[in-house]
């Protein structure tokens, strides 16, 4: 028994030797290096990125003057500078090379532990981490209401002319402006409800935000149309104020497409009604609807002799 008392105290000291050795050795105890650097970089026209990470002394030997930190990407070591925000910040600027979509990299220091004056040299190390180009960033919507046909602005960064913006899952007639900007026309959906909003691309999706869709009334004269084949006639939409900035399209559709020649219609910014000629196509009767106007839906009797 008294043996293996023995036995078990020399194990449990061996132990303890150990740990005492790696932590004088790998000083991670006497400094730590934490990552500052998010893991997703968003992209920017010169591809240069900003890494940093805070270099934190721990051991009351530390001798200041005597940190280096560097930070090694793609195996190349290159000194960091102090950040101006202070606080053992330290940061280094890397321009990335074309066609490079992530980026390898670790921290690391050499400093002095000194104690009764005798300095020693120590390092400390970062782990390994990986960062990524984060090539599209959505940031906001330039409206979060608006009626339908509201031509609503997308600020973000990344878009391409294959976006399209939905609503609940549901297609808009989207404007691909440029890299920075896309626009979407609120389609004839029930008014009076909030819909998720998001930018589909053709590998991802990415939420906005929530759009809420205002009742609008509206007006037309005349209110229905009797028309011979080949004829046209003007009709005048209104609004009860003028369409805000883009312009409102009216989605307007038929049960009678053959019997209808028309153009699209839209309402100037800062109008509030706009005049289109409709003419008769093939002979027959339908009608024509706007969804999201009025009660509901304003629908406009067409006759075609």
């Amino acid at each position: 028994m008294e043996k293996n008392r023995i036995f078990q105290a020399r194990r449990i000291w061996q132990w303890l030797a150990a740990v005492a050795a790696l932590t004088f050795f790998t000083g991670c105890d006497e400094l730590t290096i934490t990552n500052l650097t998010p893991s997703q970089l968003p992209a920017n026209p010169s591809q240069i990125y900003t890494f940093s990470a805070k270099f934190h002394p721990k051991s009351r030997g530390f001798v200041d003057s005597s940190l280096d930190p560097q930070i090694v990407i793609d195996g190349k070591i290159h000194r960091m500078d102090p950040s101006p925000v202070g606080g053992h910040i330290y940061e280094f600027d890397y321009q990335l090379p074309a066609g490079r979509t992530e980026v390898t990299y670790y921290f690391l220091a050499t400093y002095d532990i000194s104690f009764s004056g005798n300095p020693t040299m120590r390092e400390a190390y970062s782990p390994v981490t990986t960062a990524t180009l984060r090539s599209r960033a959505v940031l906001s919507m330039i409206a979060n209401r608006g009626p339908v046909g509201a031509r609503i602005g997308v600020v973000g960064q990344g878009f391409t002319a294959e976006d399209t913006v939905t609503l609940n899952g549901q297609p808009t007639r989207t404007v691909f402006e440029s890299n920075n900007s896309l626009s979407f026309f609120v389609p004839a959906i029930p008014p009076g409800r909030n819909y998720q909003v998001a930018v589909v691309g053709p590998t991802n999706s990415h939420a906005i935000g929530t759009f809420r869709v205002d009742p609008l009334g509206l007006e037309v004269f005349p209110s229905a149309l009797d028309l011979s084949q080949g004829q046209t006639q003007t009709v005048t939409f209104t609004l009860p104020q003028a369409a805000s900035m883009g312009g409102l399209l009216l989605d307007i559709t038929t049960d009678v497409p053959d019997s209808v020649i028309m153009p699209e219609v839209v309402i100037p910014a800062g109008s509030n009604s706009v005049s289109v000629p409709v003419q008769g196509g093939l002979p027959g009767s339908g009608s024509l609807y706007l969804t999201g106007f009025g009660g509901g839906e304003v629908v406009i009797p067409i006759s075609v002799r």
